[in-house]
């Protein structure tokens, strides 16, 4: 009777396991997103306490909103370019690490949303965003991404 020496068979890894763990991670991560959502919006009274301290200031960006015609607001108050340059740099020297968001309408000229990008950095405010808005529409209306 001959002898086997060469074993035909290949070792498979099993991924069944690794795909079930990453399955239930997703899970756990859709569910855990989906609380913390709903938890905003629960209706109680919270405890009083007699002296707990100073509490911890959040912190908000500042607002800076420019409109198609080049108007511009801070915060919801209009200002204008230089208003715009002095009201931020108070506010960065009272805060230094001062964020800004900057929401600039998609119709309005570059050029406007660039005065104020240079405003801000008039005003020496390092920490700059800028809101968009996901094109979805764009998607499946059938346009092509690049």
């Amino acid at each position: 009777m001959p002898l086997k020496t060469i074993q035909d068979d290949q070792i498979q890894l099993n991924l069944t396991p690794m795909i079930d763990v990453v399955f239930l991670l997703i899970l756990f991560f859709m569910v855990a997103t989906k609380f913390t959502e709903e938890s905003h919006h629960i209706e109680l009274e919270l405890p009083k306490v007699a002296n707990a301290g100073e509490a911890a200031v959040v912190k908000k960006p500042r607002a800076v909103t420019v409109f198609a015609d080049g108007r511009l607001e801070l915060d919801g108050e209009p200002v204008d370019r230089n208003a715009l340059v002095t009201l931020l740099g108070a506010a960065r020297q009272a805060t230094p690490d001062l964020d800004v968001v900057l929401h600039g309408d998609a119709n309005c000229p570059f050029q406007h949303v660039a005065d104020a990008l240079a405003a801000c950095h008039e005003a020496h405010v390092t920490q700059i965003g800028i809101t968009v808005e996901l094109a979805t529409a764009m998607s499946k209306s059938g346009a092509t991404k690049r």
